[in-house]
């Protein structure tokens, strides 16, 4: 089975291939037809591997085997999470592709292949990426994967904003992937090695960690935390969430934001965790700081948006807070319900980020004031948004709710009420959307007209063009099928136990340490507090509605606001501090060593 690993992405890649050489040749419907077959056939492989995984599968492309103990080939590693992540990639590109199916207005025009190949690249980047087995080929699908991110956000480029929020994020990111492959050097330097086993395996060997280990975990993981989108590296995200169409917006907050942390954990299990390299100390102060300020930021700058899809990505970003903390356990139950949390956020906040691309294309808007009381009429879209908000909170039986009930007890202490905190005030903001937009609940706004808002960057929701040829009288039924479909398989990864179990079983085939995952289970503890969560955010929800001058933006908020300036420089400056915040959290392991 190890032979079909470089199918995961030469499937997708070769597919792509043929839509941009065929892709003027051929109707759109033979075009995307094509695409969704990929994705889907990619996504069986995936699934079929996966079940095929224990012991994990290991191939060596181009039988460039290891000779003497020393590689130089691209190894690529079939284990449990790994090809779980290429499994979830491949099925919500399969969402996105459907969910644009005939109805999503893509230049160039003329080329029905263009934006589904753009698509299936991103896919083969970010299936790349979770089977890498070295740390070089993991920068190659990095940057794959990037670019391809970056053409797709600004893919409508005679939108002056889609530029400017395409650039922002190439910039950052492309310093982040630079960071990457300068700890990449440092490493190579030191051990001689590029597979990320080999890499550890000679830390280990060489002895206690010096400057030269701690620079390297410090520049690898800027690059990873860049994508992740942790602070203070998450400028980029909400720009690029608000510019970009939502097929992709669907994909960088359901997976490749996610991927992000997932290389965090790879590379720290793999390559650090040992003598050699950081201690566990180090590491959980690292992961534990940065994930807390992400998730308490996150949540508020969540709270505070009135823009749609921007309120959604800082949601993205409060969760990839809560993510960390629970990686930063470096126990197998943190790691467990990290994975599952991972699993359900992907298929809620792909939803959401569908039914906002309906209120676009319907209305020409994603600003939650202009869009008071008009969608009525959209009630099936409306009970998405409320049953998408109440997964967020992490409401019982949704996989968000079961992942973050494991997650809660394995930090324990105060971090369990960060945890239950920033999913209520995430899934609140949400369903204040719902209330306002599609009840009419609440006051007029003064400035729902949309006038007065364009002095806030990082609030307006005006101004926006609908991504379909014109705006919608008739929603098509796959753009609601589709976010449909997401929340039912959210639900489903909490409410069958036999896939909580598999997702434990999956991640115990690849620690390092050899550490025993335990049943994922339903506990009291973890059910009270999801709805805990759920009723906090409800509560919250209702006061905002009823009472908006009370939740309005205090004093303090209004600096972090302004942080989101939209200016590249800003966020060049914020990723050289979070660098050294980094070095400067790891640093007290070495220097004691």
């Amino acid at each position: 089975m190890h032979h079909l690993l470089p199918l995961l992405v030469a499937v997708p890649l070769l597919g792509a291939a043929l839509l941009a050489a065929g892709g003027r040749l051929v109707p759109r419907f033979v075009a995307e037809s094509v695409a969704c077959a990929v994705a889907a056939g990619t996504a069986a492989l995936a699934v079929l591997l996966l079940t095929h995984s224990s012991p994990p599968l290991t191939e060596w492309a181009g039988g460039w085997e290891p000779v003497a103990g020393h590689s130089v080939g691209i190894a690529l590693t079939g284990d449990g999470p790994g090809l779980g992540m290429a499994a979830l990639v491949s099925v919500l590109t399969l969402a996105a592709l459907a969910y644009s199916w005939r109805s999503f207005d893509e230049p160039p025009h003329g080329h029905a292949g263009a934006f589904p190949a753009l698509v299936l690249v991103f896919q083969a980047g970010m299936c790349g990426f979770a089977i890498a087995g070295d740390l070089f080929n993991a920068f190659v699908w990095f940057e794959l994967m990037s670019v391809v991110a970056y053409a797709l956000t600004g893919h409508r480029v005679e939108e002056a904003r889609a530029v400017q929020g395409a650039l922002a994020f190439a910039v950052v990111n492309s310093l982040g992937a630079y960071a990457l492959l300068m700890g990449i050097g440092l490493l190579y330097a030191r051990t001689g090695e590029l597979a990320l086993a080999e890499i550890g395996g000679a830390l280990d060997a060489h002895g206690p960690p010096d400057a030269l280990v701690l620079a390297g975990f410090v520049l690898v993981l800027t690059g990873l935390l860049v994508k992740a989108a942790a602070v203070p590296f998450q400028f980029w995200l909400p720009d690029a969430h608000a510019v970009a169409p939502t097929p992709v917006c669907m994909l960088l907050s359901g997976v490749m934001v996610e991927l992000g942390v997932f290389g965090v954990w790879r590379v720290y299990d793999t390559v650090f965790s040992g003598p050699g390299g950081l201690p566990a100390a180090d590491a959980e102060r690292v992961l534990t700081v940065l994930g807390a300020l992400t998730a308490v930021l996150g949540a508020v700058m969540c709270w505070h948006q009135r823009h749609i899809k921007r309120l959604l990505a800082y949601s993205t970003i409060a969760h990839t807070g809560l993510f960390l903390l629970g990686i930063g356990t470096l126990t197998p139950e943190g790691d467990d319900g990290v994975a599952l949390y991972v699993v359900g956020h992907a298929g809620v906040k792909a939803a959401l980020f569908a039914c906002a691309g309906i209120l676009l294309d319907r209305y020409g808007s994603v600003d939650e004031h202009v869009l008071h009381g008009r969608a009525r009429p959209l009630r099936g879209v409306g009970v998405l948004v409320v049953v998408g908000a109440l997964g967020l909170a992490g409401l019982p039986p949704f996989g968000t709710a079961l992942g973050k009930s494991v997650a809660e007890e394995a930090v324990g202490g105060p971090l369990t009420v960060l945890y239950v905190l920033a999913s209520a005030v995430t899934a609140a903001a949400v369903l204040r959307v719902a209330a306002r937009v599609f009840l009419g609940l609440g006051p007029t706004p003064e400035d729902a007209g949309g006038e007065g808002a364009a002095d806030a960057y990082e609030t307006t929701g005006t101004g926006e063009e609908p991504e379909t040829r014109q705006r919608l009288g008739r929603v098509p039924d796959t753009m609601t099928v589709v976010p449909a479909l997401l929340l039912g398989g959210a639900i489903a990864a909490g409410a069958v136990p036999a896939f909580g179990n598999a997702v434990a079983r999956a991640m115990s085939e690849a620690t390092s340490a050899g550490l025993v995952h335990t049943s994922v289970h339903w506990t009291p503890l973890g059910v009270g507090l999801g709805l805990l969560s759920t009723v906090l955010a409800v509560a919250l929800a209702a006061l905002a509605v009823g009472r908006p001058g009370l939740l309005a933006a205090p004093g303090w908020a209004l600096p972090l606001r302004r942080l989101q300036s939209g200016h590249i420089g800003d966020y060049v400056a914020w990723l050289l501090v979070g660098t050294t915040v980094l070095g400067a959290l790891a640093l007290p392991g070495i220097l004691s060593g």
